[in-house]
């Protein structure tokens, strides 16, 4: 849910788009467009973007275009872990109104299966 005094996203919820469009002025249009660019970034491992997978934990939007992303990995031991983070950096990089990107990466709490989106369940025959 979107923070709309602070620009800070947390991705307990995946219905990103709904939350963040009634966050107000262009904190949500922007929150929209990083969740976007996001979407763009897949696990090499699992046909799916990262953001519909939930690896997504916390993106916060710091004034002056300053956006610091807090994700996790499917496994720990990831071997392309730095290749994904280089991934999502770039990817936000391009949205227009975002000057630096900071990723940080956590392992608490631990990625599951039920951080995903409903429709990444879907796709994958999980429901």
């Amino acid at each position: 849910m979107m923070d709309a005094a602070t620009g800070t996203f947390e991705a307990r919820s995946l219905i990103a788009a709904e939350e963040t469009s009634a966050c107000g002025a262009g904190g949500g249009l922007l929150m929209n467009e990083i969740i976007a660019a996001l979407r763009t970034v897949h696990d090499p491992e699992i046909p799916l973007n990262i953001f519909d997978l939930g690896l997504i934990y916390h993106i916060d939007v710091k004034d002056p275009g300053l956006v610091e992303i807090g994700m996790t990995l499917t496994a720990p031991g990831c071997p392309v872990a730095s290749e994904i983070l280089g991934w999502v950096k770039t990817a936000v990089n391009r949205v227009e109104g975002v000057t630096e990107t900071k990723v940080n990466l956590v392992f608490d709490p631990p990625w599951d299966q039920s951080r995903m989106s409903e429709e990444a369940r879907l796709e994958l025959g999980l429901e």
